[in-house]
């Protein structure tokens, strides 16, 4: 699961937390191939491909984590994001942190409105959002 990546998030950047996501994306394509990735997630082999090649296409979380269900171990992709999504709202609760404090954290890149809505799962996340979310959250705990 994404949350789970990196034994440290908080001491990385968002950059580097996401190409740590994406190299778990690419694990799960070499080991069992593009088509049948694209073929069992919500990712198509255009946006896979251009991964593979170092691109950095925008991915939604929900779409990032059909492709790690793929894995032979992995839960479905629902459990993945919601876990996932869960993971920041404890970090925020550990580090005692509302929406208006992780906006004011993140120089306003999102609102707190938006925040509580991706975290919440009513409005989609990018990876890259979940990056910079995680990132932030977990600096403070």
């Amino acid at each position: 699961m994404f949350h789970e990546i990196t034994d440290d998030p908080g001491s990385r950047t968002p950059a580097e937390l996401r190409e740590l996501y994406e190299a778990e994306l690419l694990a799960v394509v070499d080991r069992h191939g593009l088509e049948a990735v694209a073929a069992a997630s919500d990712v198509d082999e255009a946006t896979l491909r251009a991964l593979r090649d170092g691109d950095s296409p925008e991915l939604e979380l929900e779409a990032a984590a059909s492709v790690l269900a793929v894995a032979d171990d992995a839960p479905d992709a629902d459990t993945i994001a919601t876990v996932s999504r869960d993971a920041l709202l404890m970090g925020m609760t550990t580090a005692v942190l509302d929406v208006e404090a992780v906006e004011s954290g993140l120089d306003g890149e999102l609102e707190a409105r938006e925040i509580q809505s991706k975290i919440e799962g009513r409005f989609p996340m990018t990876l890259e959002e979940f990056a910079l979310l995680h990132r932030y959250i977990e600096s403070r705990t």
